[in-house]
């Protein structure tokens, strides 16, 4: 009878809701593939998305620093232009910058090989580096302010302070990352870690690299 099949409904659908029996499913046949599906755990995000989103972050500093470039390129060439006697920590602070790519390299391969404790050791070695290289770019500013070169001094010590203080900023940004990928219980995350690694060595090396192009240019300014 129709009021009879109703009463079977109603009952099956508040069955549902207080989580008992759970044996009778819904009209239609398909509530076992339901359930399924909500017990099913979500699927790991590609890693396409992160990849995308490194390279989106690169190409837009990237343009960032390429502006600043054709302004500096552009103002050197001004009769008030006094060039800026670069302090030789600079040098030293490069060198800090290319191991500590070294040595995140070498963790990597460590953690490729399974060797987690040796990935944990270089990777802080990796991160001491950066954080080195930001107290020594500081020390870089006191030796110049030492000597009565301020960023309104001229235009060539205003650039030298917008660029390295510029770049420090994403290096900061880039040693946040490392602190990440050392400290994140992965474990609980759908993000493996050495996809993490993979993608912040990315942000990196292209640091490295974006400092040896404004180290060329504020030495070809002189």
């Amino acid at each position: 009878m129709p009021g009879t099949r109703e009463i079977q409904e109603i009952e099956i659908i508040i069955e549902d809701i207080g989580g008992g029996g759970g044996t009778a499913p819904p009209a239609g046949g398909d509530g076992g593939d339901g359930d399924k599906d909500r017990g099913r755990r979500p699927e790991p995000p590609s890693a396409r998305r992160y990849y995308t989103a490194i390279a989106l972050a690169i190409v837009s500093i990237l343009v960032f620093f390429m502006a600043l470039a054709s302004a500096f390129l552009v103002r050197e060439t001004a009769n008030d232009w006094i060039p800026v006697h670069l302090p030789a920590v600079i040098w030293v602070n490069t060198i800090v910058l290319m191991a500590s790519s070294a040595t995140m390299e070498l963790a990597r391969k460590r953690l490729a090989r399974g060797d987690a404790v040796g990935f944990r050791t270089l990777w802080q070695v990796t991160t001491a580096l950066g954080i080195f290289f930001l107290a020594g770019q500081l020390v870089a500013w006191r030796e110049l302010i030492a000597q009565g070169v301020y960023v309104a001094s001229n235009p060539a010590s205003s650039f030298f302070y917008i660029f390295t203080a510029a770049h420090g900023l994403h290096v900061l940004g880039g040693v946040c990352a490392l602190l990440y990928v050392l400290l994140r219980a992965f474990e609980k995350t759908s993000l493996s870690r050495a996809l993490a690694a993979e993608v912040t060595s990315f942000y990196w090396h292209f640091m490295d690299g974006l400092w040896i192009f404004l180290l060329a240019l504020l030495h070809l300014g002189k």
